[in-house]
């Protein structure tokens, strides 16, 4: 045991070594995934860590939390790499690139952000949701993003450039998650409407409707 709030998200690093949680008593917690032992604890200025995410490395993990930053920190030790700071509302979630030199974040200020993993310096803002941003993530190609949001749409980005690659309509509720296939061909969406769809990712069109959730 070692936190004293509820568990937000919890996370393995890439190469299954370590665990990541992240909660609300203000701290995030890197584990040992084999025995369960406290590896380091990441704690600072924050009331409440909202999510967690190891690097593609395994090296960096970011959090998100209610303050409107996100933050870098060292996997091994807990030190403060980085701190991303622009956001104007919450920062719900935070994910790297796959090269694991960019962090895209997602807030509650309509605007999802680009930054320098190491320096903390904004790169590109990505605006076009008129709700809040609910998640984001990078292609596994690294070129593009995705995010979801609250206004019933997904929406694709060029990830150097910030500009609008094609916007997923048809979700009749707020848009709650958003993943690239392995291949960055499709994403799949996620729904309050009850609904999980596919699309393509180059064009926006529907590939297919997941229906069955109660």
């Amino acid at each position: 045991m070692g936190h004293t709030g509820r568990v937000n998200s919890a996370a393995f690093s890439p190469d299954g070594a370590r665990i990541v949680t992240a909660a609300v008593d203000g701290t995030a917690r890197v584990w040992d995934a084999a025995t369960g032992a406290s590896v380091a604890e990441l704690k600072g200025r924050v009331s409440r860590f909202n999510s967690a995410a190891f690097s593609p490395d395994s090296a960096r993990i970011v959090t998100t939390s209610l303050d409107g930053a996100a933050r870098v920190w060292d996997a091994a030790t807990g030190a403060s790499v980085a701190e991303l700071m622009g956001h104007t509302g919450v920062v719900i979630s935070a994910a790297f690139s796959p090269d694991s030199a960019r962090i895209v974040t997602a807030g509650s200020d309509r605007i999802s952000r680009v930054w320098d993993a190491d320096t903390g310096a904004s790169v590109v803002e990505l605006k076009g949701h008129t709700g809040a941003v609910r998640s984001a993530a990078f292609s596994p190609d690294g070129a593009r993003i995705v995010t979801a949001g609250s206004d019933r749409t997904a929406r694709v980005w060029d990830a150097a450039t910030g500009a609008s690659v094609a916007e997923l309509r048809g979700h009749t509720d707020a848009v709650r998650s958003a993943a690239f296939s392995p291949d960055s061909a499709r994403i799949v969406t996620a729904s309050l409407d009850g609904a999980a769809r596919v699309w393509d990712a180059a064009t926006g069109s529907s590939v297919a409707e997941l229906m069955g959730h109660t």
